[in-house]
């Protein structure tokens, strides 16, 4: 069976577009609206897909259903399988009492709420998303947060803001590859440009991280350790995506910037000490310095204390000791993603079932197992892409290189080193599972509305309704790629599909291709924390399941706002100072 996409089934575009978007309507109509649970919005979502992709674009059932089932198994394995195994890490350091001794550790640096936000949420997790992606930074520095002492809902909103500038090199860097294999074009020059763009929003996210928190007096009065979080940060992030790799640019800038932000601290403490109202000891009676709406209708108050409050001392051994359970799955995600120890891994766990004929010769095909119906089942046409292109479907169903596992495997070794018995570790898990089997399944059903989507064309719609914008191509082409991983979840994901896209509409308009589609990257970047997937990991690792409509609320105009300002960035580069994007870079070998 084959199948090429339809675009237009109606003869006018936008007629075609406003009935390509009834599943987003009918996901988050139900999330945000009616305040329905994530996995059955996922699930009517999914359905609303499929019975526009057959009743109006002519999708073939079978291959509909097919799309659903390969995303849900994707989505089983890739990702609700690292948050699964990040929430189990954490019960772990819960359950031996680290949690409360990596609070109080973070707490000596500084009981400022204001700066431990940057620490958590920014600088650590700029860390976790470089080693793993995938919604583990939300679901791990969200943990934290939490053992520090905030609100579940401030927790899972901040994370979310924060997680934004690391996104484009997240998992070793693996939106970076995907983006060059899909276009074409250099990867070097892709990340450098990436690299040029944005190192300006990573200068604006701790601002307005902080500033989300509190009102512009208590923002400013921290702006040095701002400057410090944002400008190491940046700095590490254009020298290492231009001159170095795309791998490790995450990874680097995170540990530089928690470095450079500790060290400034030992010199530097803001006047006040910022604590939320909720906070002990109490706050004395005086007006709040800022506040926003919470999560009940109540207000997010906040308090000034003019004394540094006390935490208990512990020897240092007692804090490596806490921190241990964090820096042994640093190590493990980061050795899970060396493309050596992947490869290996892969062919021990998952024989290559297909050859294919190559220089005259057979060979092994890559492990894993076509999807059967589906694989090159699908094809997409012009304008999407050049020519009409199949869209493959294998499952690689390799579980021991799979991110997720290195996380269960670093908290199994934490459990042990802390003195747990396997027996203990087993009932940890089973808990840990029985919290999180609702997350799991919406996660999962996310990824199968995603998949139909996909497969059916339904994001090419979408995505074809901004390449009609002309001259302000540009800026609405960076909220294609912001459209994507809103869609999908992944800015891997969105440069799969909207990359040739970018590429195809950028020479027609006379546009740098290189630009636009390093933009698809760069803009996708701040749909991350809109997209249901990563909602849904962030309610599910800080124990909200069903407030994930009022965080979608909240968070919302902080994406649009910051996905506009990468817009005016790519629109500059494209009008202003087009030679400053990159050419011909190579990388330090």
């Amino acid at each position: 069976m084959h199948w090429t996409q339809i675009y237009d089934p109606f003869g006018r575009w936008w007629l075609s577009t406003l009935v390509a978007t009834l599943p987003i309507l009918v996901l988050f109509g139900l999330l945000v609206g009616l305040k329905i649970k994530p996995h059955w919005c996922a699930a009517a979502g999914a359905l609303t897909a499929a019975a526009v992709a057959v009743g109006f674009f002519s999708m073939p059932p079978i291959l509909a259903a097919l799309s659903f089932g390969y995303g849900v198994a994707f989505g089983l394995l890739k990702i609700a399988w690292i948050v699964l195994a990040a929430v189990y890490l954490y019960d772990i350091s819960v359950d031996t009492g680290q949690f409360e001794i990596m609070k109080e550790s973070v707490a000596g640096i500084t009981p400022d709420r204001r700066l431990q936000v940057l620490l958590v949420a920014f600088c650590f997790g700029a860390f976790i998303e470089g080693a793993a992606g995938f919604g583990a930074p939300v679901a791990i520095a969200g943990a934290l947060m939490i053992g520090l002492g905030f609100k579940p809902f401030h927790a899972a909103a901040l994370n979310l803001i924060a997680n934004t500038a690391p996104v484009a090199w997240g998992g070793i860097g693996i939106p970076i590859h995907t983006l060059a294999a899909v276009c074409g074009l250099p990867e070097s020059d892709l990340s450098a440009t990436i690299g040029r763009i944005l190192p300006i929003t990573a200068m604006i996210v701790p601002f307005w991280l902080v500033r989300t928190m509190v009102g512009w007096k208590e923002t400013f009065a921290v702006f040095p350790a701002i400057l410090v979080v944002g400008s190491s940060f940046a700095l590490v992030q254009f020298f290492w995506s231009n001159y170095v790799d795309s791998s490790l640019v995450d990874i680097m800038g995170g540990t530089v910037s928690i470095l450079a932000t500790v060290a400034f601290l030992r010199f530097w403490k803001p006047r006040k000490i910022w604590r939320f109202d909720y906070d002990d000891p109490p706050a004395p009676p005086s007006p709040p310095a800022g506040e926003i709406s919470d999560q009940v209708g109540g207000r997010w108050t906040v308090s000034n204390f003019d004394e540094n409050l006390p935490t208990r001392s512990r020897p240092l051994g007692a804090i490596l000791k806490a921190w241990m359970p964090f820096a042994i799955l640093s190590l493990f995600v980061l050795v899970w993603g060396l493309p050596p120890v992947k490869q290996a891994m892969n062919q021990t766990t998952t024989p290559a079932f297909k050859v294919v004929l190559a220089d005259g010769k057979l060979r092994p095909g890559p492990p894993g197992w076509d999807v059967p119906y589906l694989h090159n089942a699908v094809y997409r046409a012009a304008p999407v892409v050049a020519r009409p292109t199949a869209e493959a479907a294998r499952y690689d169903f390799n579980w021991l290189s799979a991110t997720g596992t290195g996380c269960f495997f670093s908290a199994v070794v934490t459990g042990l080193l802390l003195g747990l018995t396997p027996v203990r570790l087993a009932k940890i898990f089973w808990r840990t599972l029985g919290r999180m089997r609702l997350a799991v399944l919406a996660i999962s059903f996310m990824l199968g509305l995603g998949y139909v989507t996909r497969y059916s064309g339904l994001d090419a719609v979408l995505g074809l309704a901004f390449t009609r914008t002309g001259w302000a191509f540009p800026f609405f082409g960076t909220f294609l790629g912001w459209l994507g991983v809103a869609l999908t979840g992944s800015d891997t994901s969105s440069n799969a599909l909207f990359g040739s896209l970018q590429r195809i509409t950028s020479q027609q308009l006379g546009i740098d291709p290189v630009l636009m589609c390093a933009a698809n990257s760069a803009g996708g970047v701040m749909g991350k924390m809109v997209d249901a997937q990563s909602i849904t990991i962030a309610t599910a690792a800080t124990e909200q399941v069903g407030n994930e409509g009022v965080i979608f609320r909240f968070v919302v105009w902080h994406s649009v706002a910051l996905g506009a300002i990468v817009g005016v960035i790519v629109m500059v580069y494209a009008y202003v100072f087009p030679h400053a994007v990159a050419h011909g870079l190579t990388f330090v070998k």
